[in-house]
C-alpha cells in the first residue's frame, strides 16, 4: 500500500525535526532557544517536496495544492508535537520539561500539556505561513514559465 504524499512528507518533517533536536541535545545545545527556530527549515522542505510532486504530476489547481501543502505541514507539526509529548514523558515528565522551559516562553513551571499546546499553536501558524509562501512561490514560478 502506497502512502499519500502528504503523510509521507509529513513523516519526513517529523523525522527531520526529531533528529535535529536529538542532535542539539547530544551536543549540549538544547538550551539555546535561537537554534530551535531552525526547525522551520524541515517544514519548508517537506511542504515544498509535496508541492513539487503535485506540479510534476500536472496538478496545477491552487486550491488543491493549498489543501495538499497545508495537510503536509500540519501533519508534520501535529506528529512532532505528539513525539515531543511522548519523549518528554519518557525523559521524566515535568522535570525534563523544566530544563526546556527555562529558556523558552514560559515563566514558572508549565505542564507538558501547556507547553505542547503552545508549541502546537505556534506550529499551526508557522505551517499556514510556510504553506502559503510556498504556494505563492510555485504559482509565480509556473506563471513565469
Amino acid at each position: 500500500m502506497k502512502l499519500p504524499k502528504e503523510l509521507y512528507n509529513g513523516v519526513i518533517i517529523l523525522i527531520g525535526i526529531s533528529l535535529y533536536f536529538m542532535l542539539m541535545e547530544i551536543l549540549g545545545l538544547a538550551d539555546l532557544y535561537y537554534l530551535r527556530l531552525f526547525n522551520v527549515l524541515f517544514v519548508f522542505y517537506g511542504t515544498n517536496r509535496t508541492l513539487r510532486m503535485n506540479y510534476k504530476q500536472g496538478k496545477n489547481l491552487f486550491a488543491s495544492n493549498a489543501f495538499s501543502a497545508l495537510t503536509t505541514s500540519l501533519l508534520g507539526v501535529f506528529l512532532s508535537v505528539l513525539a515531543l509529548i511522548a519523549y518528554s514523558y519518557f525523559q521524566g515528565g515535568d522535570a525534563y520539561l523544566q530544563s526546556l522551559s527555562k529558556t523558552f516562553l514560559f515563566g514558572g513551571g508549565p505542564s507538558i500539556m501547556t507547553y505542547s499546546i503552545s508549541l502546537l499553536f505556534e506550529g499551526i501558524v508557522s505551517a499556514v505561513i510556510i504553506s502559503f509562501m510556498l504556494l505563492l512561490y510555485w504559482d509565480n514560478l509556473l506563471k513565469n514559465d
